[in-house]
Order: structure tokens, then C-alpha cells, then sequence
């Protein structure tokens, strides 16, 4: 049995704190029902003292740092629909919340959110205040559910689908992890061999007295460069780096960029793949939420990565409002996958439209992580055959020259 730290909640809203020994959260959380509280955050004790949560409405996430990140909006989310399905009243779970926040901007947040709420304003009102905070989506969303008296759902929804959002953006970031890794490893290697080893060798061949191999004069030149002027190539990298930034913030040339990695092989298609996901679920969610479906794809066009792709959806609201469907125009487009599009237009016929985004939304994130993986089938190699390749013509090319000079010498 492991020790678990618990909070919780009363009926009258008094926050509660003890421990008890448990074979698993499950088991913390039944017996806290029984007792008639409302768990809000539970954490598994460690050799250390307290752990951290398994559990997404247990994870802490208030720190102390100057905002609030996504991960922490998500967990306030999924926590705060608790007490509402718990029967609390908006405001006092409000005051819960802050009673089990750290110090910092979460704390601050709520506090915010609540004076906002206790002025008369909606919760949705109150957030449109928060906008570097909480996206248009998520208002949209609360703003829905206010308006259906489902406010708790609504909230529970939102946590879900941002919980989704993240676990389909860790494996795309956790799959470029080891790629990353090889170049950097392999950039530092060679960058070993030119700025230490090759200098030791230049002496040699100086004073040999004989022309040098081409490859060892390129060689030793690239080492002098790296070796003398490595401050001019780091500011030459960074006023690329700044140059790019400038450029994709420009709306013209940032659709230029879009759409000229939409026609990449493989590359394009795994583009293609992940923004029709994050379509598919955004609008999944917003029509389960009520709101319509014009107004859901302005929104939706606002979350999208790609330019161009969402440009494409102001073509297809244009044809909903001539009263056309949405698989025909998305087809038209020749951007958006067409399995996806042919499982919309089944959704739209037999009039399950939500149902059959869910399953497209389900589909694509493993048809993106089959994609990653074969991109990573064959990229690895790649990788190490080109970088195997460049080490190996410096360290052939000083062994040429060795062999030069040693030539001369008999």
C-alpha cells in the first residue's frame, strides 16, 4: 500500500486535507465519496514527501511563474468541472480553487474570474478579459454551455479535448527527440575535429613543403574558419533564425511557406494529417456544444497552423452559406485529406455529423503517429549515413595527406 495525499471537498464547500494508505488512487477516491467529499486533488506521498499526482485533476499546477500555461489552464478546467458536477455554485468553487492555489498567477486568475463573475459578468464575459489566457475556442465553448445550462459538461469536454490536444502534440515533440539528439551529437563531433584535431595537423603539412590533397585544403579551411570566425557564423545563424520569424510573421510570405510545405513529400501529407485532427476534433467539440457550424469553422480557421489550409475554410463557409454541404467544398480544395472528407460526407448525409468528426479526429491522430514513425524509419538512416559520411571525408582527408607527406619523406 503507498500513502496518498488528498484534498476535498465538503458539501458546504470546507476544503478538507489528510492522508490515507491506499492501493491505488481509485481507492482514495471511493472512499472519499463515501464519506460524502468531493475529491479535488489527490497525490501519491514519496520517500520526499508528497508526490505528484498521477491523475489530470490531481496534477499541481500552480506555480509560481509569470503565466499560465496551457497544462495549467487544462487541469483548472477539469478541476473546476468537478465541483461544478459536485453541485457547488460557480462562485464558491471559485473560492475553493483559490484556497488550494499557490501564490502566483493562477491564484490571481481566479481571483479575476471571480470578481468579474460576482460583478454580473459571465463566465465567458469574465474570460474574454483573460484573451492571452483562454483561446476563442475555449470561450466560445463556455459561452455555449452557458447558454445550454451545461456548464459543468462543458468544462469536462474542454478538459478532455485538451488533454487530447497535448498527448497528440507529446508524441509528435517525443518522436523528434532522438533525431535531435543525432544531429547534435553528430554537429558536435564535427565541430571537435575541426577546431582541435585538424589544427594539430596543419603544421605538419606546412611544413612539409607540398601542395596539399583539394579535400585537405578545404578541410583545413573550414577548420580555420570555424576556428577564427565561429562568432561570425553564430551571428550569421541568428540573423537567419530572426530573418525566418520576420518573414512567417508577414501573413503573405507565412502562406507562401504553408503552402510550399504542403507539396513536400511525405512531409506535406503528415502536415495535411495533423491539421485535419485538429479540425476534426475543434469542430467535433464546438457542434457537441451547440454552436453552430458557421460560427464554428471562423473559429476553427483562428486554431490552424497552416495558412492555407485554413483559408480554404473561408471557401467553405462561403458554399455553406449558399447552402451547400461541407465534404464537397473541403474536396474541392485538394488540401484536406480525402478519407477524412469521405467520412465527413457519410456524417453529413445519415445526419451524425459530430460522431463520424470523433472518429476522424480518432483515426488521424494514429494515422499521424504511423506517419511519424515511418518518417523516422527513414530519416534515422539518413541521418546517420550523411553525417557518417561527412566525419568520415575529414578524418580521410587528413589520413590522404599524412600518406602525401610520408611519400615525400622516402
Amino acid at each position: 500500500m503507498a500513502a496518498f495525499h488528498y484534498k476535498a471537498s465538503t458539501s458546504a464547500g470546507e476544503i478538507l486535507e489528510g492522508e490515507r494508505r491506499a492501493d491505488d488512487e481509485a481507492s482514495v477516491v471511493e472512499w472519499l465519496h463515501s464519506q460524502g467529499y468531493i475529491p479535488i486533488r489527490i497525490e501519491e506521498g514519496t520517500a520526499g514527501g508528497r508526490g505528484r499526482s498521477r491523475r489530470s485533476a490531481g496534477k499541481r499546477l500552480f506555480g509560481r511563474k509569470k503565466t499560465v500555461r496551457q497544462n495549467e489552464v487544462a487541469v483548472l478546467t477539469g478541476e473546476l468541472a468537478t465541483l461544478l458536477r459536485a453541485g457547488l455554485p460557480l462562485d464558491r468553487a471559485f473560492s475553493i480553487l483559490m484556497e488550494i492555489a499557490d501564490d502566483g498567477p493562477v491564484r490571481q486568475l481566479l481571483s479575476q474570474l471571480q470578481e468579474q463573475v460576482r460583478g454580473g459578468s459571465s463566465l465567458a464575459e469574465a474570460m474574454e478579459t483573460q484573451a492571452e489566457t483562454f483561446s476563442p475556442l475555449y470561450i466560445s465553448m463556455i459561452r455555449a454551455g452557458e447558454a445550454g445550462g451545461a456548464l459543468d459538461v462543458i468544462l469536462g469536454r474542454l478538459a478532455d479535448f485538451m488533454e487530447r490536444s497535448k498527448a497528440l502534440k507529446n508524441a509528435v515533440t517525443s518522436a523528434l527527440i532522438y533525431p535531435a539528439i543525432l544531429v547534435g551529437v553528430a554537429g558536435l563531433s564535427v565541430i571537435i575535429l575541426l577546431t582541435f584535431v585538424v589544427p594539430q595537423f596543419q603544421q605538419l603539412f606546412e611544413d612539409a613543403g607540398k601542395a596539399l590533397p583539394v579535400a585537405t585544403q578545404i578541410v583545413i579551411a573550414a577548420g580555420n574558419l570555424l576556428q577564427n570566425y565561429w562568432w561570425a557564423l553564430l551571428l550569421g545563424f541568428l540573423a537567419i533564425l530572426l530573418f525566418m520569424r520576420h518573414q512567417l510573421q508577414i501573413p503573405e510570405r507565412r502562406y507562401r511557406w504553408d503552402g510550399w510545405l504542403l507539396r513536400l513529400p511525405l512531409v506535406g501529407d503528415l502536415i495535411a494529417k495533423l491539421e485535419v485532427a485538429r479540425l476534426s476534433r475543434t469542430l467535433n467539440s464546438l457542434l457537441l456544444n451547440g454552436v453552430p457550424l458557421l460560427s464554428a469553422l471562423a473559429i476553427i480557421k483562428n486554431t490552424l497552423n497552416n495558412q492555407v489550409m485554413a483559408e480554404a475554410l473561408s471557401e467553405v463557409a462561403d458554399a455553406l452559406r449558399q447552402g451547400h454541404g461541407m465534404a464537397d467544398p473541403l474536396l474541392e480544395t485538394a488540401l484536406f485529406p480525402k478519407m477524412a472528407v469521405q467520412m465527413i460526407k457519410v456524417g453529413e448525409e445519415t445526419g451524425q455529423l459530430e460522431d463520424m468528426l470523433g472518429q476522424v479526429a480518432e483515426a488521424y491522430d494514429l494515422e499521424v503517429e504511423s506517419t511519424i514513425k515511418r518518417l523516422l524509419a527513414l530519416l534515422e538512416p539518413v541521418l546517420i549515413l550523411t553525417l557518417g559520411v561527412v566525419i568520415a571525408g575529414i578524418i580521410m582527408s587528413i589520413l590522404v595527406a599524412i600518406l602525401s607527406v610520408n611519400e615525400l619523406a622516402f
